[in-house]
């Protein structure tokens, strides 16, 4: 049989068995403490402030909350939980965030208690230029003290790719957009990576551990976390509009983002009022995050 039939057959195989996964639940709880808001506060380059109970997260910080506890004889040797416990056990080496999508509908604030529940929404396969691809859709509900309506739902999107080979060929870069009204110039060294992985308890090696990521997953350098590039997307609309109530945010990954040259965080209003386009760009001027924010 052909080499294509036989990894169509793979992955409707592997789709049919990761499918049992969708709508598996799991509830975390976690209290809104005021030291990681400052030291993501720091980590940001903004002068610290007193942060009083009721001071409300900004959008994107309850990322440094529900981290994930894993027992270090539990982490597999991309720095991450071996697979299959809440998430499916993907086969697949290379795990990335591909995206996320949120709805803001009430502030979380210092000195909450949240509960998170987290649900397998969609698993999905499919076949790309460098082979097999396999796509998790996760859907969290915040819920504080006791709410029955969530103050904040988020969808996850991850994608899980092959190993890198020589042969594979990056897809064409898309040009970013030059007419930004708002921009900031990041420089992605050693340490930003550190201290972000740190405050989000994340142990993906590809952020902090230079050999693993050039040699193992064959990257030029460390990966800059697509987290934090939304979260600076984020920070750079506060900066410039202090006053904006986000309704709702989504954002796509498109490149990789590497620690070997800075990059810019941009923004800019539309005519509505409402709609605020943000994009990130790399050094070679090319779109790497694309992204919007909706305002009430």
């Amino acid at each position: 049989m052909p080499e294509v039939l036989n990894g169509e057959r793979r992955l409707m195989t592997q789709e049919l068995d990761l499918t049992a996964w969708i709508g598996r639940t799991e509830t975390a709880t976690d209290h809104i403490g005021a030291t990681p808001v400052r030291a993501l506060t720091a980590t940001l380059d903004h002068p610290g402030l007193a942060l009083a109970e009721g001071t409300a997260l900004p959008p994107l910080w309850h990322w440094l909350y529900f981290l994930p506890m894993h027992r270090q004889s539990d982490i597999g040797p991309d720095g991450h939980a071996r697979r299959g416990g809440f998430l499916p056990p993907v086969p697949l080496p290379r795990r990335m965030w591909a995206g996320s999508q949120f709805e803001f509908r009430q502030p979380i604030r210092v000195g909450d208690d949240v509960v998170r529940t987290s649900t397998i929404e969609d698993v999905s396969t499919k076949q790309g230029r460098t082979g097999s691809l396999v796509f998790v859709k996760v859907r969290h509900e915040l819920r504080a003290n006791g709410a029955a309506a969530p103050a904040l739902i988020e969808f996850h999107d991850i994608v899980y790719r092959e190993a890198r080979r020589p042969a594979d060929v990056d897809p064409p870069p898309t040009p970013a957009a030059a007419d930004a009204a708002w921009q900031r110039e990041i420089v992605p060294d050693d340490v930003l990576l550190f201290r972000y992985s740190a405050l989000t308890f994340n142990g993906h090696r590809i952020h902090y551990d230079r050999r693993y990521v050039t040699e193992v997953e064959g990257y030029p350098g460390l990966v800059v976390h697509g987290p934090l590039i939304a979260t600076l997307l984020m920070d750079l609309l506060r900066l410039h509009a202090p006053g904006a109530d986000v309704a709702a945010f989504r954002f796509k990954a498109l490149r990789p983002t590497f620690d070997l040259h800075p990059f810019t965080v941009n923004g800019r209003p539309a005519d509505d009022g409402k709609t605020i386009r943000l994009w990130a760009r790399d050094h070679e001027g090319w779109l790497t995050m694309d992204a919007v924010a909706t305002l009430r």
